[in-house]
């Protein structure tokens, strides 16, 4: 009889965001296992999001009593300058290189995990003729956007506050995606939509960039909010000319998923 194996031990960001909420649902269907989300001292997987910061505030000691907690895409948000803490962490792939040389990790290959956004969430609805506009959760008590898109049939806005399920499905359906979201740009390549860097108020602008390294990107800054109606009626909708390297980060991601965390039952990749 084989033994049931006790649900992955997860730490996302705990902001309604639906960059961070996606973090379980890919560990889930890359590991075949029940995931929970707990505190950072009882991780022990760190996935999706810009945690090196939280790594550096709760594992600045090597853990008392446990194993170092393991990292599977985690990124940086902002420079940091103490880095004894990498130390104390298991560290199978990060982000993107930019991330790396903050941290003087040596690796080559890179990923964020939320590029198997659509194998962890399932089918999709048939694309149609809308550009989503996806604000930084941080920016939704912004009048403006709203007052933007309401005033041009183009434009859809996509509260990125909703589940992944619900924001996935409406960048999947997109033409084009306009988002201050940085898992905006990250699932809209996954889905294989064109998509562009809106302005994301006060967020730092390191994790969009180090993204943008690890797939061979070329992105220099982001559109103003206002811009958008005007590039939004000659956004480009074919197919993205970093396609190879969203493909590696992919594969790069699949063999770098720690095995140990996997179920029993092979897994079947898409």
């Amino acid at each position: 009889m084989t033994a049931v194996q006790d649900p992955i031990r997860l730490y996302h960001w705990p902001a309604p965001n639906f960059g961070d909420t996606l973090s379980q649902r890919v560990v889930a269907w890359i590991s075949g296992r029940d995931v929970v989300t707990v505190r950072p001292k009882q991780a022990q997987l760190f996935a999706i999001g810009s945690l090196m910061h939280v790594l550096a505030r709760f594992f600045a000691d090597p853990p008392a009593h446990a194993a170092r907690p393991i990292l599977w895409g985690t990124g940086l948000l902002n420079p940091i300058f103490r880095r004894e803490f990498v130390a104390h962490l298991d560290i199978r792939i990060l982000r993107g290189p930019v991330g790396a040389a903050i941290c003087r990790v040596p690796m080559r290959e890179f990923g964020d995990p939320g590029l198997f956004a659509p194998e962890a969430l399932g089918a999709v609805p048939g694309r149609r003729d809308q550009v989503a506009v996806i604000p930084h959760h941080s920016q939704m008590e912004d009048p403006a956007i709203p007052a933007m898109v309401a005033r041009d049939p183009r434009l859809k806005l996509v509260d990125p506050r909703g589940t992944p399920e619900e924001v996935c499905a409406e960048i999947a359906a997109s033409a084009h995606v306009f988002s201050a979201s940085l898992h905006g740009l990250i699932v809209a390549d996954a889905y294989g939509v064109a998509n562009t860097w809106m302005d994301p108020g006060e967020q730092g602008r390191m994790k969009y960039h180090d993204y943008a390294a690890s797939i061979g990107r070329h992105l220099l800054a982001p559109c103003e909010i206002a811009e958008v109606p005007r590039l939004a009626a000659q956004a480009a909708t074919g197919p993205l000319p970093y396609a190879d390297g969203i493909a590696q980060s992919r594969a790069a991601l699949l063999t770098h998923f720690p095995a140990e965390l996997k179920a029993d039952t092979a897994m079947t990749v898409a």
